[in-house]
């Protein structure tokens, strides 16, 4: 049972939750962008929530079921559709044998996430599946997936699968409450006081737009220039995905999936992790504002999400029960 990459996407990958353990050595956790997309997507498969999934932009790959599979998509909009009909976000469906997924018009977020049920097989590296391109370790031989690439899953699944190419299961995943569409809130950094009066002002008051020299290791903003009053050189120390450092040219840039492991640059906060997925759903030339938290406000808001996504987790092992 394998998938068949008919068309080479701009930047498809394997991806799971990251490797950690390891930033010490200088490497990096890497992993999937949108977490909340990753463990939605294989809860509709009845996959583990951290199984491996095909992370894809746009334009993505065209991708050839070589067997009769349950799949299902979450993240991005990029109008999915399979032999021609739709196949909605966050609703698992039957596909037949020798059908093709493809994407048409990105309508909305940056990055789609598929998951297949028995979950892909891929090289393990670390302890995790996530492609480390850098290195050309983990994924799929390192790198991104290229056409005609054949990728075999873990394990078949029986089911009952429909004589069509295309059957819906009758349930739809609720996402709409785990993502924020203008704000992504922040805590405070341990340099913040080193902004002037004005520059904080302007740091959660102004628009902050993706900039289009923006990836996987970081997105550079542009904004308003910001101001420190100390102009001393930092040290350089370990940095994690989420901060927020300030550039010497005065413009922010936050730290994503495949950041370094140390930095020098002033950090300024820290992006608290219920929103990263949202911001990583965000693409080059949008916009949004900082919002600045409490640390106990993070905590909460995190736990909360984690319960949302438990609660998606009983409700889909439910709906699973008749289909095995």
């Amino acid at each position: 049972m394998s998938l068949l990459i008919q068309k080479a996407g701009i930047l498809d990958t394997i991806q799971d939750d990251g490797r950690y353990g390891f930033q010490q050595l200088g490497i990096n956790p890497g992993g999937t962008m949108d977490r909340i997309a990753m463990r939605v997507v294989n809860m509709l498969v009845g996959n583990d929530a951290k199984e491996a999934v095909l992370e894809m932009h746009y334009p993505s790959s065209a991708i050839v079921f070589e067997e009769d599979s349950l799949v299902a998509v979450s993240g991005a909009d990029f109008s999915v559709t399979i032999n021609g009909r739709e196949l909605p976000l966050n609703q698992p469906a039957f596909v037949q044998k020798n059908s093709v997924l493809q994407t048409g018009k990105r309508n909305k977020g940056a990055r789609l996430y598929l998951a297949i049920a028995g979950g892909v097989q891929s090289a393990e590296w670390l302890g995790s599946n996530s492609t480390d391109s850098l290195v050309g370790s983990g994924g799929f031989e390192g790198r991104a997936l290229q056409k005609g690439d054949r990728i075999f899953l873990q394990k078949k699944i029986k089911h009952s699968f429909p004589e069509t190419a295309l059957q819906l299961l009758p349930w739809q995943a609720n996402t709409r409450d785990l993502y924020r569409n203008a704000v992504i809130r922040f805590t405070v950094g341990r340099d913040w006081h080193e902004l002037s009066d004005h520059s904080k002002i302007h740091f959660t008051s102004e628009q902050q737009c993706i900039s289009a020299s923006s990836n996987r290791m970081g997105y550079r903003l542009e904004g308003p220039v910001l101001e420190r009053t100390d102009q001393d050189e930092k040290i350089s120390s370990a940095v994690t995905r989420g901060a927020i450092q300030l550039l010497p040219s005065g413009q922010l840039i936050i730290l994503m999936a495949d950041h370094q492991t140390t930095g020098g640059y002033p950090v300024m906060g820290h992006i608290i992790s219920a929103d990263f997925p949202s911001l990583a759903q965000f693409s080059p030339g949008e916009n949004f504002l900082l919002q600045p938290v409490t640390m106990a406000e993070a905590e909460y808001t995190f736990a909360r999400q984690q319960l949302d996504l438990q609660q998606l987790q009983n409700a889909c092992n439910f709906r699973l029960q008749q289909y095995r």
